[in-house]
């Protein structure tokens, strides 16, 4: 039995692990650009891509990849002067997420499901899982380290970003992409409901003590796996929920934080 539980921690160990590090440096852009919002409207899309995978027999990542793209390129296109992006991301992302909780309820047997994508499962993480966690943050991390300097042009300044030759539409394509795909990789490790945490809190935290974007970048990594293992071991050790317990791991990471940096400043 004990084998068998070490088996299940070392998979949910590293799921933790991988999706902290996809979260790490792509969070501080989340932050920067304060995009905390649109990280929900795909956390709730999410939901969607959920029911229509379990519609379609399809794979749940897959599912969850497809809307949140959807989400993402239906805001960029529709944000105008007749509409604030605000107002059309509590629309779409609240009429996804309803949209998702009513098509999973019509379907028979899909209950312990939903649970499981809401909340998060990651005891029961499969070796499939791994890979597609694990192939995600490769991925994000790859495009991330590609785009860096573009990504922080465009955040600097636009008129400069295009002066310098740059097309920052394309980078914010790219950067909706790498969030849609966050997503769809870590929603079985922290749920739908947490996802946008496990993106904001350790780049918040960071942004606190750190000098520069790569030092906060690092940070922002260091304080997410630091919360990934913790909040893991605390699950284990107390019997809550894994995912709650990573993002209240994280929650005081953050505190602790904010507390180094008040000193700091006197």
């Amino acid at each position: 039995m004990t084998d068998i539980l070490d088996d299940f921690m070392i998979r949910a160990l590293l799921a933790d692990v991988g999706t902290a590090l996809a979260c790490g440096a792509l969070g501080c852009f989340v932050v920067w650009r304060r995009m905390a919002y649109f990280g929900d409207a795909m956390a709730h899309a999410a939901i969607l891509g959920v029911a229509l995978a379990l519609l379609f027999s399809v794979s749940i990542p897959f599912g969850v990849l497809a809307v949140a793209l959807a989400m993402g390129v239906l805001v960029g296109s529709l944000s105008g002067s007749t509409i604030t992006s605000d107002s059309l991301l509590g629309v779409l992302s609240h009429s996804a997420l309803a949209l998702g909780l009513v098509a999973v309820s019509l379907m028979p047997g899909t209950r312990d499901d939903l649970d499981a994508y809401l909340f998060g499962v990651i005891l029961v993480v499969s070796r499939f899982d791994l890979a597609v966690i694990w192939g995600g943050v490769v991925c994000v991390l790859a495009v991330l380290a590609w785009r860096w300097q573009a990504l922080l042009s465009e955040i600097l300044s636009v008129d400069l970003a295009y002066a310098s030759g740059l097309n920052p539409k394309r980078d914010s394509m790219i950067l909706t992409l790498l969030i849609a795909a966050v997503v769809a990789v870590s929603i079985k490790v922290v749920g739908a409901l947490l996802i946008t945490a496990m993106l904001i809190i350790p780049a918040a935290a960071a942004r606190l003590i750190a000098r520069g974007p790569e030092a906060m970048a690092g940070f922002a990594t260091l304080f997410g796996v630091i919360a990934a293992i913790g909040g893991l071991y605390a699950a284990r050790a107390f019997g809550t929920p894994a995912g709650p317990s990573i993002i209240c791991f994280a929650a005081a990471i953050f505190c602790v934080s904010v507390a180094a940096a008040h000193l700091r400043r006197g």
